[in-house]
């Protein structure tokens, strides 16, 4: 309620230390209320109880949404992967890939729609 009602509760650069620093005065308030010599406060440790940043948010689901694109790749049919591989990972045009498998450009196009639409699906059905 403090922190909703304070004049700078919109201005706030850093919100969370903000209800921190609300939160620490309030138990010194109630320590004093108490008004016994053997309350021990604890300070809080800015570094060590600051809570998790955005950025290690976004990291968490970027490895999460990149072992779920390696789990649908891991289970594309052998050819489609190796196709979809060669381009991907070893930056081939399909040219190149049609020349090395011995396969049409259109087999290579096939197999390519056929990782994508493999990899989103997979994807969007662990999301």
């Amino acid at each position: 309620m403090r922190a909703a009602s304070s004049e700078q509760a919109g201005r706030l650069i850093n919100p969370a230390a903000f209800v921190r620093r609300i939160a620490r005065n309030l138990l010194i308030d109630r320590a004093r209320k108490i008004g016994r010599d053997n309350v021990v406060i604890f300070p809080l440790d800015e570094q060590r109880d600051v809570v998790a940043q955005p950025e290690q948010c976004l990291n968490l689901e970027a490895s999460d949404l990149l072992r779920l694109y390696e789990n649908a790749v891991d289970t594309l049919p052998e050819k489609t992967r190796r196709v979809f591989l060669m381009h991907r990972v070893d930056e081939m045009s399909y040219r190149q890939i049609h020349e090395r498998l011995e396969i049409s450009v259109a087999t290579v196009e096939y197999h390519m729609v056929k990782a994508l639409a493999h990899i989103s699906r997979h994807v969007d059905a662990a999301r």
